[in-house]
C-alpha cells in the first residue's frame, strides 16, 4: 500500500504514542486488560499514523480476546539499538500459519475474521506505516496465541 499520507516526520517517543494508544483502547474495550510494557524509543516518526497503527493493532487483539483477557504490549530497543520493535499479544485464537503472509494485505480476511466486524485494511495501515518508518510488520504464533510485530 503506498502512503499517501502527508503527515511531517517529527521527533517524538514511540513509548507516548503506545500509551496514548492503550488509553484510548482501554476506553473502547473495558473487558479487556491491556498489559503495557515500554522503553522509550526516540524516534523521528509521524505521529497520528502511529497512534492509529498502535490502535490498529491494540484493537485487533482485543477483538479476538475472550472477555477479560490480557492483552500483552510489550515495546523495547532492538539487541543493535537501532530499531523499535513493539510486540502486540492476545488471548484469542490465533491467525492460521496460512493466513500470516497474508493478512497484512488490503481486503485480506481469514475465513474466520468474516463474520467479525471489519474490512481488511486495519492490518494492512499497519503494515503502510511501518514500512513508512523503515520497519517491517510480521504476524505469527505466540505461547498466548495471536502475535503481530512491528
Amino acid at each position: 500500500m503506498e502512503n499517501t499520507d502527508p503527515e511531517p516526520l517529527v521527533p517524538l517517543d514511540l513509548a507516548e504514542v503506545v500509551h496514548g494508544a492503550v488509553t484510548r483502547a482501554r476506553a473502547r474495550w473495558p473487558g479487556i486488560v491491556f498489559a503495557v510494557s515500554t522503553a522509550t524509543a526516540v524516534m523521528d516518526g509521524q505521529p497520528g499514523g502511529l497512534a492509529r497503527m498502535v490502535l490498529n493493532l491494540l484493537d485487533n487483539a482485543a477483538k479476538w480476546s475472550p472477555a477479560g483477557a490480557i492483552v500483552e504490549v510489550r515495546l523495547r530497543i532492538s539487541a543493535s539499538g537501532s530499531r523499535a520493535v513493539l510486540l502486540v499479544a492476545d488471548e484469542g485464537p490465533g491467525i492460521g500459519e496460512s493466513d500470516r503472509p497474508k493478512v497484512f494485505e488490503r481486503f485480506y480476511r481469514a475465513a474466520e475474521a468474516r463474520s467479525m466486524p471489519g474490512s481488511g485494511l486495519g492490518l494492512a495501515i499497519v503494515a503502510q506505516v511501518v514500512a513508512t518508518h523503515g520497519g517491517d510488520a510480521e504476524a505469527g504464533a505466540s505461547p498466548r496465541a495471536a502475535r503481530n510485530c512491528v
